[in-house]
């Protein structure tokens, strides 16, 4: 299944350009990488697959809709699924993408 390009194009208006701001397709989707560490992806499977701390993923996913996604059968904490629907507002998206860039620049950057 191909990405939603109308969610890929307000997720690449959020995330803004400037260094270290990059595109990438991964697996059906259309990944938005800072510092080469992928933030968040208008994903493949509908809605988005964001990036957070791991340490806070089962937080989020309590308090939200989010889910912990499920890659090769396994949880992989620090990665959510957000369904299309939670991201049809614009404050919606924007408290995601704000979330899966502040974490990605907290990391050391891979370039």
């Amino acid at each position: 299944m191909a990405y939603d390009a109308e969610l890929a194009d307000r997720i690449r208006y959020l995330v803004g350009t400037g260094p270290g701001v990059t595109e990438k397709k991964m697996s059906g989707g259309l990944a938005f990488l800072i510092g080469g560490h992928m933030a968040i992806s208008a994903s493949g499977q509908v809605g988005a697959l964001v990036r957070v701390s791991p340490a806070e993923s089962a937080a989020h996913a309590q308090r939200t809709t989010a889910t912990v996604a499920l890659m090769g059968g396994r949880e992989m904490p620090g990665w959510l699924r957000v369904t299309s629907d939670d991201l049809e507002a614009d404050d919606q998206l924007t408290e995601w993408v704000s979330r899966a860039v502040r974490y990605a620049r907290s990391l050391p950057s891979k370039h």
